[in-house]
């Protein structure tokens, strides 16, 4: 979502890349959506594959990010096309908020992949200068710092976008600056690579027609980005009505989204006993409406985790882990 300009310079390789790119994102987002209106399992695109298929797109568009600002900028800060591309992903940014906001208030973007782009092409500019191997280390201390400095000190909501808290909040697209910052940054090392072994060069040249429709995608990110998932939520409501899904109870989708994601560490009866504990425990501190309607504040969110916590335990006890 960072643009080369167009003409001579640009490279189409990274517009196909880009494409594609939306392209999965796309495939992704509409099979949260079919989650989202009961037609797939509860926790489906949570877990496994879906999970790290969303955790490579959203790594490949902020590598691309990267990259891009290091070609746009490297030479020196380009600042008037920087300071407009900068508003209208900012713009964006602030347009998802509070759209989310007032449409899953429990789940709102706060701080999503086009705030991390926003951010990191502010955080980017500091690095054009430095040597590749430099920033590539850089990369690695974001990608790995939540493995070992997360704290409470982080716990606060004000502190959610750095993303070194003991958990995650919940939030339909949480991209915070640990360890995501780092995939720019990598981009950024990339090219700079790139640049010095005349790479960038050797990538301009054209296509073919056959690429056409995935790069123009590429060339408009941002207004694919913002328009797609409002099409597609759009086509399912639609297939709603006309094929209604089959509806579950509280407890049979508490039960599958549960165990979708306890069944990627432990075993099916650990798990059995560890989500029905979870859900009695919610029930009785009534908490389950919250749970349900996506309408969790930090106070909810630590119910949630004691109840985890105490669950885990008598799981393991049953189960003789």
């Amino acid at each position: 979502m960072y643009d080369r300009p167009s003409g001579k310079s640009r490279i189409e390789l990274l517009d196909l890349a880009r494409g594609i790119a939306l392209i999965a994102m796309a495939v992704y987002h509409f099979a949260w959506d079919l989650e989202f209106f009961g037609y797939a399992d509860p926790g489906m695109t949570a877990v496994g594959g879906w999970k790290l298929f969303a955790r490579c797109i959203a790594s490949s568009f902020l590598i691309i990010v990267g990259f891009s600002l290091y070609l746009a900028h490297a030479e020196g800060v380009r600042l008037r096309p920087y300071l407009r591309r900068l508003a209208m992903v900012a713009g964006a940014a602030l347009l998802i908020s509070l759209v989310t906001w007032f449409a899953v208030p429990g789940g709102f973007i706060f701080f999503g992949i086009l705030h991390q782009i926003a951010l990191a092409s502010v955080f980017g500019l500091l690095f054009l200068g430095l040597p590749w191997f430099v920033t590539a280390a850089v990369a690695v201390f974001f990608v790995a710092a939540p493995w070992y400095l997360r704290s409470t000190m982080f716990d606060a909501p004000i502190l959610w976008w750095v993303g070194l808290s003991n958990s995650d909040p919940l939030s339909n697209d949480y991209v915070p600056v640990f360890p995501w910052f780092g995939a720019v940054l990598s981009g950024m090392a990339a090219a700079n690579l790139a640049s010095r072994l005349g790479l960038i060069e050797r990538a301009r040249f054209a296509l073919g027609g056959w690429s056409r429709p995935v790069s123009f995608l590429g060339r408009h990110s941002l207004v694919v980005y913002l328009v797609h998932q409002p099409i597609l939520i759009g086509i399912v409501w639609l297939l709603s009505q006309i094929v209604p899904p089959d509806l579950r109870s509280d407890a049979e989708q508490f039960s599958l989204a549960c165990q979708a994601t306890c069944t990627q560490t432990h075993d099916e009866p650990f798990c059995a006993v560890y989500c029905g504990c979870v859900y009695d425990r919610l029930a009785a501190t009534g908490a389950l409406d919250a749970v349900f309607s996506s309408e969790q504040d930090a106070e909810q969110i630590a119910v949630l985790n004691e109840a985890a916590s105490m669950c885990t335990f008598n799981a393991g006890r049953e189960a003789g882990e």
